[in-house]
């Protein structure tokens, strides 16, 4: 099993940035390619930006390319998703996600474990 806590969620407006941030624990986290979605409202979940086990590659969604970052350090077991330019439509509570693979999938199916998510409000 791997335990997944993710903060930094907030209010922030239109143009603001936010850090977030996703703890791992249970298992070795460098053993497991990382993912960060979010989900609104009346959407369907969206997986916006993965990373493989090393931290070297790493996948956007198109709707997030340029203004998301995902990192990692796997010293502290810690994912990070740094959210920056945002706009009311990245309202969402935003999760992690671990898979026991390397490649940064995009396919939130293939994803094993989830954190409880933690809310980012972007108001106009």
């Amino acid at each position: 099993q791997v335990q997944l806590v993710e903060s930094g969620g907030g209010l922030v407006q239109a143009g603001g940035s936010l850090r977030l941030s996703c703890a791992a624990s249970g298992r070795t986290f460098s053993n497991y390619a990382m993912g960060w979605f979010r989900r609104a409202p009346g959407k369907e979940r969206e997986l916006v930006a993965a990373i493989s086990r090393s931290g070297g590659v790493t996948n956007y969604a198109g709707s997030v390319k340029g203004r998301f970052t995902i990192s990692r350090d796997n010293a502290k077991n810690t994912v990070y998703l740094q959210v920056n330019s945002l706009k009311p439509e990245d309202t969402a509570v935003y999760y992690c996600a671990a898979v026991r693979l390397d490649i940064p999938t995009m396919v939130a199916g293939r994803y094993d474990y989830w954190g409880q998510g933690t809310q980012v409000t972007v108001s106009s």
